[in-house]
This record gives structure tokens, C-alpha cells and sequence, in this order.
């Protein structure tokens, strides 16, 4: 192997291994395929379970994004039309998959009318319930007679979704009595659909193996159901179920059981019957007690109960021999049996052991009820208090904070703060999006007695394939993503939502969908929830202790892929990122499965066109390591073996040098194309706006601009990475006129966010005689942090116009000559008395930073008087009284404000109000850079001259430890 590869590579030598129907790969059973829930659940399975569903309850796993899997199947499909010529036959061996193209009914309808001689050999068959109910029942009524030898039938909705990107449910509400004729059907998925009661046709079928009922409107199971001998399988997740029936506990066979999130709050004593029962979960339902004949299941290795309202526990279910995990997490428990409180296997996190009873009221009848309080906060207020008794808390930067009752035993004060992003404190992965803005909660690190309810705003992520939104937070100077939910308040208003611990930071980004599992000594399998043929196979033996193991897999389009490269025969895999805790290697080789790319297949591949590569970050090389490693080919996967985690791609092209166009493809990838625009004020030209903006975006921002401004066509599209650091010079006789936290050297400085708004405001001036003629100057963008030096004019740097060049665009500005006395100043003629409004510690605005503010209004000073509280009678006598100057009113109407606002606290927010309610948020930004900067002036002069000492504690109590903001 290369030096450069650090990691070894191993594979077994042979020939690759023929799959058959007898040991089938997981993910090649249909309707056993993994999916979202293997990721959400932060589990994994063990290499001789078949059925994937109940390991992935362990965690309390939401089923919901199951169908995510056919989705994407459909859409690799689509991608692999664009392969060849002809559509792909619907028949492919004994498989018939008719939920990956749109009428699926029609199409087996006209099989079956058709009658081909490999539609009697057909053993399963995908069908999407997303179809009119009378076309489906008709096609499913000929579903016995031409397909005799069906083994398996998967009838699934949840292909489409709504507008959050949640699974909707399919019209199944029954099925045809002509289906309990299959005689040879062993597996029936029902997931995701309408049924209210269970078909009856389904107690008839005495061969089936597995029944998922899954995600449907359930209330009830029919006693009849005991009687279906040979099930090993049932999952009815999802459901509305309030009772079991008795005669659950005839099924004697039954080895896995998932009735999680239901309604039910009883358990019939029948269920201890179960003798062959490994595998039980009850998650999210209304237990308040257990029945003591769990403790007869001795085959039980999984029982997961948590989210209930369990008050206790049988203790004899720590003595059960074969269990290895008892999932007892947020329940009531406050005292349990010392042999579940000392076994390993037992989670207890979330009940409040230890805690005494509530003590019940003085008197029947008497319940008291205290309300909890809800605070709402300003813009002015940094910090609120919480007391033991709670709070709702509402901040003025749109977050929002649950407190419950004892989260502290003592009275606390909480403070916070909203962060601009910048790139030392946003970390993003490669292809992570950040989406909000960074929240700060202290004081950091102090723990709650109870988890503190958290709700972020962010926006909307525009890809959502294969794809998650987290909160991201920072514990013990390290980054990790928390379990979120989201929550819909109002089309485009949506919520990130999560319970935690203590305070710290906190921000919402867009991740690849990452799977996670804890690898025990014993091995285990783990899957991608939105790739089902990417799997990583654990071998007994292959770590000591057990480490935690992540997956995330990237796709790239086959059409963009050869339209970049101009290699019309090239095709890649997905993109393969596994990572680890614990050791840097395994003691025995992994095995990684990946899909072959579109359009091959292991019979027809030309080894010499394929290749494997290795990425090792930080560097940026891809490494062709085929020749270090054996490539196990089937005919739709290549496996191969490592000790070590990293980055794989699978290549076929007929090139030698893959490393460069792989680099080539994987910045492709990442980067976003963007324009980058600059206009001016058309009533007031020294204000400039800047911007960038993704490419689509741009017209419809420039109709809405260009009402208001004037300026040049946007620049060419350009790439940019996500957080990726840029900068405006002005040039050319033109400056930046105020002095702001985000100009260095007078330089605006950016970091690029693809969902976030890219944009400034800023008034430029210059040493010019603008008397004699208009300046004309320009604004240039470079991409990096602002150097010590930068060309003065653009030209030298357009030299080196490349991936890697500095200069990204030039853009002109004008400032039109001036004429009479416009040039002397808007102050030149005044006789105002010295005025400041505010105070030392929050900033001052002085007589000059207001006749900044007044000659930036415009038109649009009304409104801002109005929401100054000025009454309207007052406005009418200002215009007419200055009913040929503008200028005097505006001035007018703010220092006649000013003047009675003298002395007054919170007179300057009041403005920063008013502008903002106005519409002129460019003022109001510049309003509070100016106090920003007045801020941090008064602060530097009273730790020189001694009056106030460091806190340490305290964020920005030292300039270095305040993050400088990337964007206005």
C-alpha cells in the first residue's frame, strides 16, 4: 500500500461469494431493507437476526421515515434509466418491483393480462398503496391467480411526502378475500397505510412468516389472531391500540414483537405465553404497571419499555437468562429492585429515582395548581431569572425555552446571547449546512435536575433527500448533535426542538443522514437508512470493548457527474463516510459493502475500469487503492475489507488517474454557485448593499431591489463552500464611511452561509472632488480572510482566474457629482445644541451619528416618526411647516425627538425599534454597529485605566475571546 494511505486495507483472497435465496443479503428481502429508523434509533443488529425492525426499537425508533428507503430506490432507479436507452424490464428473476415507477397498478394489471411464463415464477412483489383504492383492489384480486408462488407482498405507502418531508400514508383500508389463497406467502407488509381493522383475510394466510402492520389507524387486533401458527414476526407500531387481545399468547412461534407507540396502558397476563418471544418492545405507550408473567418469557433478550408511566417493575425480570438490554428510560419509576438498579444491562435515565411521592392535597377536593409563569423578553434584556417552581420563556431573538418544575433547586439567573456565525465558532462537516444563526445559554456547563426544553427557528433546508436537520451543541470543548424534532408552526416557519441537560452552545445545521450504532465484542451489522445496499458487517471479535461507529452517504448525480467531467462512460457509487470512537483500528477486518455505479453490474464489469478510492482528511487527496484491496463482486455490489475508517468511492471510468477528477467531483459537491451583487440607493447613492446570493435566487431578489436601488448586472456565478470566509474592497477613490466591527482596514468582511442572508449595508465616501465630477469607483470581492495586503485594484489579481485565485468579481460604483451646496453637509448650517442620547455602558449616539441617521431616512422618516410615538397631528405640522425641505423635516422631527428623549433609559433602543418597524433595517444596523463600537471603546478604556478587572466567566470580557461577527 501507498505511504500515503495511513490506513491498511485487507480483503480475502477467491472468488467473490454467489448470493442465493438460502443466505440472502439483508437488504436484498424485500420489505427487510433498513431505513431511516436504524439511524434514529442509534442502533445496530446483530449478524444472525433477519428481521432488522425490533433492534432498531431498542432506542425508541420513529418508524414514520421507513418508506424513505423505496423512495430512494425509486429515484436510483431513475437514475439508472438515464444509463441506457431503454427502460429496465419490470420482471428481474423472481422479484416484480412496481412501487419504483408511477401506476404501478395499471402496470401489473396488464401483466396479468398479458400472462408472461415468468410471471408464474414471480415470488415477490412491491406494490405502492399510493394508487385509486378501486384500481388497487382490482389488482390485487389477480394477484392469486397469476402470481401462485408469491412468498412475499409488500403493499407500502409513504413513497410520497408532505411539505416538512414526512411519510404519507397510503389508501389501503383492506384487502381482497381472494389473497387468503396464497398458499405460499410467508411475509406481508401492510406498512404505512389507512387500515382501521385488520383484513380478514390475513387470519386465513397459515404460512405467514412475518406481518407488519405498521404506521396504520389500528384500534384493536381480533382474537382470531392466535390462530396463525407459523409467525415469528409482528409489528403493529404506530398504531391506536388500547387493548391486546387474550389470545396473544397462542402464538407460540412468535420471536419478536414491536407494539411501540401506541395507546395501550395494560398488558393481558396471556402475553408471558410468548415462550418464544426474543425480542418485546412497548416504547411510548401508557403502562402504569407490568403483569408478573414477563418474568416467564426465558427466551427474552430485548425488552424495551421506555416513555411510559411505569410506577414499578417485577424484579424477577432481572433474572431472565438470556437478556440484554431492559430499556426502562423516562418512566415514574422512583424506587426499583436492587437486581435491576446494579444489572449492566438496565437504562434508568429520565425517572426520578430517589425522589419522594408528591404529597397528595390537605384535603379532598382540594388540588392546587400552580400556574407555571411565562416570561416574554425584549430586545434589551440579556438574562431572566428561573426558580424552582419553572418558566416559559420566550427570547426577543425568537427562541424559545421550557423550564420544568425543580429543572433547579435554587433560584438561578440565565443569560444569553444570539452569535453572528463565523468559522471559529460554527463547525460544520463537508457537506453540512449551517441554518440559524449561533445561541449562546449560560452559565455553561451547570447541569438541571430535569432535561430544559429547547426550541430553535431555523430555515428551511432546501435539499432534504437522504438528508436530517439536528441542534448542534458544544460539551467539554467538543461538537455533538443532539436528538431533534421538528415542529411546524406556519408554512416556513419551522422549529428544531430538543431536550438538554445543561447550557452551552447551540446551532442547527443540515447533515447528511448519519446511522450509528455501538458495536459490542460479540459484532454486529450496520446499514444506511436512505442507501440500503451500503452496509458495514462487524465480525465477532473485531473490538475489545464496544465503540461507537457512524455511517453517512453522500450521492451524486450520474448527469452532473459525466457533464463535469465530459466522460460520457463514467459512473460512480454512492459516497461512503465511516467513522469511530475508541482506537484508530479494528482487531479484525470489517467488511464494507457499496453499490456497484449505475449501469453496471458484476457480470458485465470490466475490472480494469473499476476503482476504489480513499480519502483520509485533512488532506485533500483521493487515493486509487483497488490494487491494495480484494473487490468481492455480486452482481449488484462490491465488498472489500479494512481495519480502518475513512472516506471510499467506488469509480468505473475508463481513466487511469481517478485521484484528480475524483477531488474534481467532490468540490463539485460541496460547492454552492452563487452571484455576488452591488447597488446604490437610488435617493441616497452613498449607500451601497452588497450581497451574494445563490444563483436561482437572484432575479427574483433583484425585482424586489430594484425598486429601491440601482447598479450594475450581478457578477458571474461563481463557487463557494459552505463557511467559507470572503471580503469586499472598495477601490478606487471609494471608502467605507463608518467605522464598523466587521471592516478591517476598510474591508467588509463576509462568511459565506448557503441559507442564510449573505448581505450588508454600507455607506461608502471619498477623498475626491466630487464638486468638479462624479467619482467612478468599484467594489472587488476576494475570496479568504482579509490579508495584510490586497491589489489595490483588481486587474492584478484577475490574472489568476482559477479554482484557487483570490479575485472572485468587480462590480462598479458611482458617486454622482455633487452641485451647490450640497457638497458643505447636512450639519453645516445647523445650530444645534451638543446632544447624547443614551449612556456610557450601552454607547451614545452624539449629534453627528443622528444627522447620519436623518440622512439616511428618506421618504420613509413618517413611518419612523409614528412608531416613535410622535402623534400624528405633530407629523402634519412638520411638513407643513418645512414643506420644501425634506431634509428639515426629517431633521425636525429627530431632534425634536432626541431632545425630549434627553436623559431618558432605553431612548436609543426605542429607535433601533422604530427603524426596524419601519422597514429600514440597513439604519438600524448601522445604529447599533455605531454603539457596538462606543461598546467595546468604553469597555478597552476602563480595563486600562484599572477600574474594572477581567472576568474570565464571562464571554467578551477579553476583545480575543469575542467572536468578531462574519455578517450584518
Amino acid at each position: 500500500m501507498p505511504s500515503r494511505v495511513p490506513v491498511p486495507l485487507l480483503g480475502r483472497r477467491g472468488p467473490a461469494p454467489t448470493p442465493t435465496h438460502s443466505s440472502p443479503c439483508l437488504c436484498s428481502l424485500p420489505g427487510h431493507c433498513l431505513s431511516r429508523p436504524a439511524w434514529q434509533a442509534r442502533t445496530c443488529l446483530a449478524p444472525e437476526d433477519s428481521w432488522w425492525v425490533m433492534s432498531a426499537v431498542a432506542e425508541g425508533l420513529e418508524l414514520e421515515a421507513a418508506a424513505a428507503a423505496a423512495e430512494d430506490a425509486a429515484r436510483d432507479a431513475a437514475e439508472a434509466v438515464d444509463t441506457g436507452p431503454e427502460e429496465p424490464p419490470l420482471l428481474a428473476g423472481n422479484r416484480l418491483s412496481l412501487d419504483l415507477y408511477p401506476g404501478g397498478c395499471h402496470r401489473l394489471l396488464h401483466l396479468c393480462a398479458q400472462q408472461p411464463s415468468q410471471l408464474l415464477q414471480v415470488e415477490f412483489l412491491r406494490l405502492s398503496t399510493h394508487e385509486d383504492p378501486q384500481l388497487l383492489e382490482a389488482a390485487l384480486a389477480r394477484v392469486p391467480w397469476s402470481l401462485p408462488l408469491l412468498r412475499s407482498l409488500v403493499l407500502k405507502g409513504g413513497q410520497r411526502r408532505d411539505a416538512l418531508g414526512a411519510c404519507l400514508r397510503g389508501t389501503l383500508i383492506t384487502l381482497p378475500d381472494s389473497l387468503s389463497g396464497l398458499a405460499c406467502l410467508a411475509h406481508l407488509d401492510l406498512s404505512f397505510n389507512s387500515l382501521e381493522t385488520l383484513p380478514a383475510c390475513i387470519l386465513e394466510m397459515h404460512g405467514l412468516d412475518a406481518l407488519l402492520l405498521s404506521h396504520n389507524r389500528l384500534s384493536e387486533l381480533p382474537e382470531a389472531l392466535g390462530a396463525l401458527p407459523a409467525l415469528t414476526f409482528l409489528s403493529v407500531a404506530h398504531n391506536c391500540l388500547q387493548t391486546l387481545p387474550k389470545a396473544l399468547g397462542a402464538l407460540s412461534t412468535l420471536q419478536r414483537l414491536d407494539l411501540s407507540e401506541n395507546l395501550l396502558d395494560t398488558l393481558p397476563p396471556e402475553v408471558g405465553d410468548l415462550s418464544s418471544l426474543c425480542e418485546l418492545s412497548l416504547a411510548s405507550n401508557q403502562l402504569q404497571s407490568l403483569p408478573a408473567s414477563l418474568v416467564g418469557l426465558r427466551s427474552l433478550r430485548l425488552l424495551v419499555l421506555h416513555s411510559n408511566l411505569l410506577t414499578s417493575v417485577p424484579a424477577g425480570l432481572a433474572h431472565l437468562p438470556l437478556l440484554t438490554r431492559l430499556d426502562l428510560r423516562d418512566n415514574q419509576l422512583r424506587d426499583v429492585p436492587p437486581e435491576l438498579l446494579s444489572a449492566p444491562f438496565v437504562r434508568l435515565q429520565g425517572n426520578p429515582l430517589g425522589e419522594a411521592s408528591p404529597e397528595p392535597p390537605s384535603s379532598p377536593g382540594t388540588l392546587l395548581v400552580l400556574e407555571m409563569p411565562r416570561l416574554f423578553l425584549t430586545s434589551d434584556v440579556d438574562s431572566f431569572p428561573v426558580t424552582p417552581q419553572g418558566c416559559s420563556v420566550t427570547l426577543a431573538c425568537g427562541v424559545r425555552l421550557q423550564f420544568p418544575a425543580g429543572a433547579t433547586t435554587t433560584p438561578i439567573t440565565i443569560g444569553y446571547q444570539l452569535w453572528l456565525p463565523e468559522p471559529g465558532l460554527v463547525p460544520l462537516g463537508p457537506h453540512d449546512s449551517l441554518l440559524s444563526g449561533v445561541l449562546e445559554l449560560r452559565p455553561h456547563g451547570v447541569a438541571f435536575q430535569q432535561d430544559v426544553g429547547l426550541w430553535l427557528l431555523f430555515v428551511p433546508p432546501r435539499a432534504r433527500r437522504c438528508r436530517e436537520v439536528v441542534i448542534r451543541t458544544r460539551t467539554d470543548n467538543n461538537w455533538s448533535d443532539l436528538d431533534t424534532h421538528l415542529e411546524e408552526e406556519a408554512p416556513k416557519r419551522l422549529w428544531a426542538h430538543c431536550q438538554v441537560p445543561h447550557f452551552s452552545w447551540f446551532l442547527v445545521v443540515s447533515r447528511p443522514v448519519s446511522n450509528t450504532c455501538l458495536v459490542p465484542p460479540e459484532g454486529t451489522l450496520l446499514c444506511s437508512s436512505g442507501h440500503p445496499g451500503v452496509t458495514v458487517t462487524f465480525p465477532p471479535g473485531a473490538t475489545e470493548e464496544p465503540r461507537q461507529v457512524s455511517m453517512q452517504v453522500v450521492r451524486m448525480a450520474g448527469q452532473e457527474l459525466r457533464a463535469l467531467l465530459g466522460e460520457p462512460e463514467t459512473a460512480v457509487s454512492p459516497l461512503l463516510c465511516l467513522s469511530q470512537s475508541g482506537p484508530p483500528s479494528f482487531l479484525r477486518p470489517v467488511t464494507v459493502q457499496l453499490p456497484l455505479p449505475p449501469g453496471v453490474t458484476g457480470l458485465s464489469v470490466d475490472r480494469s475500469r473499476l476503482h476504489l478510492l480513499y480519502l483520509a482528511p485533512p488532506a485533500a487527496t483521493w487515493d486509487d487503492i483497488t490494487a491494495q484491496v480484494v473487490l468481492e463482486l455480486t452482481h449488484l455490489y462490491a465488498r472489500f475489507q479494512v481495519t480502518h475508517f475513512s472516506w471510499y468511492w467506488l469509480w468505473y471510468t475508463t481513466k487511469t488517474c481517478v485521484g484528480g477528477l475524483a477531488r474534481k467531483a467532490w468540490e463539485r459537491l460541496r460547492l454552492h454557485r452563487v452571484n455576488l451583487i452591488a447597488l446604490q440607493r437610488r435617493r441616497d447613492p452613498e449607500q451601497v448593499l452588497l450581497q451574494c446570493l445563490p444563483r436561482n435566487k437572484v432575479d427574483a431578489t433583484l425585482r424586489r431591489l430594484l425598486e429601491r436601488y440601482r447598479g450594475p448586472e450581478p457578477s458571474d456565478t461563481v463557487g463557494m463552500f459552505e463557511g467559507e470566509q470572503f471580503f469586499a474592497a472598495f477601490e478606487r477613490g471609494i471608502d467605507v464611511d463608518a467605522d464598523r466591527p466587521d471592516c478591517v482596514e476598510g474591508r467588509i468582511c463576509f462568511v459565506f452561509y448557503s441559507h442564510l442572508k449573505n448581505v450588508k449595508e454600507v455607506y461608502v465616501t471619498t477623498t475626491l472632488d466630487r464638486e468638479a465630477q462624479a467619482v467612478r469607483g468599484q467594489v472587488s470581492f476576494y475570496r479568504g480572510t482579509v490579508p495584510m495586503e490586497v491589489p489595490e485594484e483588481a486587474e492584478a489579481a484577475r490574472r489568476r482566474k482559477d479554482v484557487d485565485a483570490l479575485w472572485m468579481a468587480t462590480l462598479p460604483i458611482k458617486l454622482p457629482r455633487l452641485r451647490g451646496s450640497e457638497g458643505q453637509g447636512w450639519g453645516a448650517s445647523l445650530s444645534l445644541a451638543p446632544l447624547n442620547l443614551g449612556d456610557a455602558e450601552t454607547g451614545f449616539l452624539t449629534q453627528s451619528n443622528l444627522l447620519s441617521v436623518a440622512g439616511r431616512l428618506g421618504p420613509d422618516w413618517p413611518a419612523v416618526a409614528l412608531h416613535l410615538g410622535m402623534p400624528y397631528r405633530d407629523l402634519q405640522r412638520i411638513r407643513h411647516e418645512f414643506r420644501d425641505d425634506l431634509d428639515g423635516q426629517i431633521r425636525h422631527m429627530l431632534f425634536s425627538w432626541a431632545e425630549r428623549q434627553a436623559g431618558q433609559p432605553g431612548a436609543v433602543g426605542l429607535l433601533v425599534q422604530a427603524l426596524e418597524q419601519s422597514d429600514r433595517q440597513d439604519v438600524a444596523e448601522e445604529v447599533r454597529a455605531v454603539l457596538e463600537l462606543g461598546r467595546r471603546k468604553y469597555q478597552d478604556g476602563i480595563r486600562r485605566t484599572g477600574l474594572a478587572s477581567e472576568d474570565p466567566a464571562l464571554p467578551g470580557s477579553s476583545p480575543s475571546e469575542s467572536p468578531e461577527p462574519g455578517q450584518a
